[in-house]
């Protein structure tokens, strides 16, 4: 193999963990997979992996190198790509995280479109509640769902949702309603951490204002979880708009203090600016804005 095929191979094995599968999928016998690792470490003169007869995992430098390596066969894909031109249809793997509700609700419908329109395409779609490093992760595009800060990446704003809080009609018929922000601090709150904000404040009304700092008894990393105890009755939740429609629609939990939402929030797709002229990438945000036209909730 040459150094790009030795480069593709380790960058499957850390992805597959794996020798063997990592040879299947690049349609090569497992010995020319550990033939490449090998001469790959050889040649650096470092260990990539640490082998053992159950498991392969990165050693720290592999982990370093293959940030590096993601990063560089990306752009040596795009710079094919434009020489095939831009009228290339996608093919290869895509790859595109997002939150896990909003993945679900409204980035699976664009991918199940894009599946069925390229048959050389297939897409990893990572659906996690944390911000992640795109080149360092070999991430395609992200959904960002905040203001952004000025960044090296780029991003196309597709839509916004609200901040809203809720609770379940039992709880609220045993405690009450609040009729103010600072009655909050007579509830029983439940935090989703990513919307607490860095001072554990909840913001209100167009300006932000006013802002209480909260104690919430119960929070989570996760918006599944803190809805789940939300509709279980053991207090007041913040979350996106999307996250809780069905619920709410469905009776299980009733928004409060409606008058005093925050302004919305924008949804964005970040993207690294070379891999714009990917067929991948520009294909998906095309699809993406398409599907975000008709409304989100």
């Amino acid at each position: 193999m040459d150094r790009l095929d030795s480069l593709r191979t380790f960058i499957a094995v850390a992805d597959k963990g794996s020798f063997t599968e990592a040879a299947r999928s690049l349609n090569v016998s497992g010995t020319a997979a550990t033939r490449a690792v090998s001469s790959l470490e050889a040649a650096l003169g470092v260990t990539l992996f640490m082998r053992t007869t159950r498991s392969v995992r990165l050693t720290e430098e592999g982990a370093a190198y293959l940030e590096r390596c993601r990063a560089a066969l990306a752009d040596l894909d795009d710079a094919a790509e434009m020489l095939r031109g831009r009228t290339s249809e996608p093919r290869g793997t895509l790859v595109v995280t997002a939150p896990v509700v909003f993945g679900r609700l409204h980035i699976l419908p664009v991918v199940t479109q894009l599946l069925a329109r390229f048959p050389a395409l297939d897409v990893r779609l990572m659906l996690i509640d944390r911000v992640v490093r795109l080149a360092e992760e070999g991430i395609d595009v992200a959904v960002r769902i905040a203001d952004l800060s000025d960044s090296a990446l780029h991003a196309l704003r597709v839509a916004e949702v609200r901040r809203v809080l809720t609770a379940s009609p039992d709880y609220l018929a045993k405690h009450g309603e609040p009729r103010s922000a600072t009655e909050l601090h007579e509830h029983v709150l439940i935090s989703f951490d990513q919307l607490a904000g860095a001072n554990s404040e909840w913001r209100f009304g167009a300006t932000g204002k006013p802002a209480i700092r909260i104690a919430p008894r119960l929070t989570v990393n996760s918006a599944d979880a803190a809805i789940a105890a939300a509709r279980a009755g053991l207090g007041i939740v913040r979350t996106l708009s999307y996250q809780v429609a069905e619920d709410i629609a469905a009776g299980r939990l009733k928004p409060v203090l409606v008058d005093l939402e925050p302004p919305p929030v924008p949804v964005n797709l970040v993207f690294q600016g070379s891999r714009r002229s990917s067929p991948n990438v520009r294909t998906f945000l095309d699809t993406a804005k398409l599907h975000f036209a008709k409304g989100i909730d």
